[in-house]
């Protein structure tokens, strides 16, 4: 499933309605800190996968 333009802005609208214009910026300020989160763990994970890689390889 693609997401064009006017399906970000038919979002963008909706939830500009639901949260109101003051608590948007608060909402994507959680949601850009909580994406970094996950992007860092995942990362971690990936690594740690790595590392076992290596050492098994070494052995």
């Amino acid at each position: 499933m693609q997401m064009g333009p006017w399906s970000i802005i038919l979002i963008a609208i909706v939830a500009l309605l639901i949260f109101g214009p003051k608590k948007l910026p608060e909402l994507g300020k959680a949601f850009g800190s909580s994406l970094r989160e996950f992007k860092n763990a995942t990362k971690g994970l990936a690594d740690d996968e790595e590392e076992k890689k290596r050492e098994k390889d070494q052995a």
